[in-house]
């Protein structure tokens, strides 16, 4: 078979590539080493997660809150085994409908590990070692990325586990040592936490979801704390750990230099993902690697070799599923000669614990960074009448525009439904708004996203109405 574009791995840049260059009216295939089409983000990764992390919110407001809502239950109890059951009915429905839109737009899918022999010409083997060889006249590698694993961090995928297995575990941990102080860590010791296990976040650094706005950090932590019983260990490096039957210790090096010890029976390995290109033949195409085991590209997402690309984890950038997307559509438009555009600095991101974390544009570290002028307008939502009729009051919205035009540079919110809202942030950046643009538009009563106008009133000569 002859395709005009062929595209390896079937996450969501890789799929979403393959829609929009059958769109275009380009002969498309997708190759998928796994049976099922996804990817990480679909199959193990935010899809599942999410799913979990819906369950174990449900279950905590039962315990928590629903009597103060005036809802009285009796022998509450955590049915694990069905939590995992409804996320894996959650995975197949996806799976499902993306082989549906394969189908409806005509994208030939290859199941097996793709391989290049050479520019042109893809090699794929089954699972059962079958091979077949397709021919292409482009190609975009959409393989994504895996945990990273320390060499002295053995996982056995038992008791030191990935984010992977935190997804099918069968019985809630007594004691969870999560190391690493990211979004998947804190995402994945939520869902525990909720449903009763202790957790302790290991981290190196000194704050937890540390790329983001300081002020977010600080705030999740303290309400993790708070709400769930996190304890959180700083400036800890962690030199080891070893399972004893059921239990896991995990030794680490405190900011003193003393050794210290935590005690559990899972441990979560946490430490960030890497890119996949195992198995690619990447050297057989001539295709070369950057730094950090990714593939090189430039301005357009193409490699060294001409008619190959590469988006999505595999290349620089943050390791999103929402970047991706944009990348695999950016790289299907410029082959059929359009000139699309992605403003990186635009793409949001959001960690799905309870409140919720989103944040857009740039950080207030980095303007001070960058030396550039600017005002600050922040806004509580214990003052939204919203969040208080939801009891969810923990958290701001904070808004940094420049000191002169009152043009937005970033918006960082910390709050119940903060990954939707962000989107309005998004939009309004996109068109270079200022912060008195949003302060006069209207945003319907009572709801979360006034807290998004009063903070943009509080960057206009701190005219915030509710506080």
């Amino acid at each position: 078979m002859k395709y005009d574009v062929t595209v390896i791995g079937s996450g969501p840049g890789g799929y979403v590539a393959a829609i929009r260059c059958a769109q275009l009216g380009l002969k498309t295939a997708i190759i998928e080493k796994y049976s099922v089409l996804g990817g990480t983000c679909l199959n193990v990764g935010c899809i599942p997660s999410k799913a979990l992390l819906d369950s174990s919110e449900h279950f905590h407001n039962a315990a928590h809150t629903f009597k103060e809502h005036g809802i009285e239950l009796e022998n509450l109890k955590v049915n694990l085994e069905q939590m995992i059951t409804r996320k894996s009915g959650v995975i197949k429905s996806n799976n499902d409908g993306i082989a549906y839109l394969m189908k409806k737009n005509k994208v030939d899918v290859y199941n097996g590990l793709g391989s290049f022999v050479n520019k042109n010409t893809i090699k794929i083997t089954g699972q059962d070692g079958a091979e077949q060889q397709i021919e292409t006249d482009k190609t975009i590698i959409a393989t994504g990325s895996k945990p990273v694993n320390l060499p002295f961090l053995p996982v056995d995928k038992n008791r030191i586990i990935t984010s992977t297995e935190a997804l099918t575990l069968k019985e809630v941990p007594k004691h969870l040592i999560v190391i690493g102080g990211g979004v998947i860590g804190l995402e994945l010791g939520s869902v525990y936490a909720r449903l009763g296990a202790k957790v302790s976040v290991v981290e190196y650094t000194d704050a937890i979801i540390p790329t983001m706005d300081r002020a977010l950090g600080k705030e999740l932590q303290r309400v993790l704390k708070k709400t769930l019983g996190f304890e959180f260990f700083f400036g800890h490096k962690v030199t080891g750990a070893q399972v004893e039957g059921d239990a896991v210790k995990v030794t680490a090096e405190s900011p003193k230099g003393q050794e210290v010890t935590f005690e559990g029976d899972y441990c979560l390995v946490s430490v960030g993902r890497k890119p996949y290109t195992e198995g690619l033949g990447l050297e057989n195409a001539g295709v070369q690697l950057g730094e950090r085991g990714m593939i090189a590209v430039d301005d357009h997402l193409q490699t060294n070799v001409p008619g190959i690309y590469a988006i999505g984890d595999v290349v620089r950038g943050a390791m999103l599923a929402h970047k991706a997307e944009e990348e695999g559509v950016l790289v299907a438009e410029q082959i059929v000669g359009q000139k699309p555009h992605i403003n990186y600095n635009l793409i949001p991101g959001v960690v799905y614990t309870w409140p919720e974390v989103a944040g857009v544009g740039f950080t207030e570290e980095q303007l001070k960074a960058q030396g550039v002028a600017y005002k600050t307008g922040s806004f509580p939502f214990k003052a939204s009448g919203r969040a208080k009729a939801s009891m969810d009051t923990d958290g701001f919205v904070k808004v940094l525009a420049d000191a002169k035009t009152d043009e937005i540079l970033g918006v960082h919110m910390i709050g119940p439904r903060a990954a939707d809202m962000i989107a309005e942030a998004v939009v309004a950046m996109e068109f270079r708004a200022s912060a008195e643009d949003i302060a006069r538009m209207s945003h319907a009563h009572p709801t979360y996203t006034e807290a998004m106008k009063e903070a943009c009133l509080a960057a206009t000569e701190n005219r915030a109405i509710h506080i």
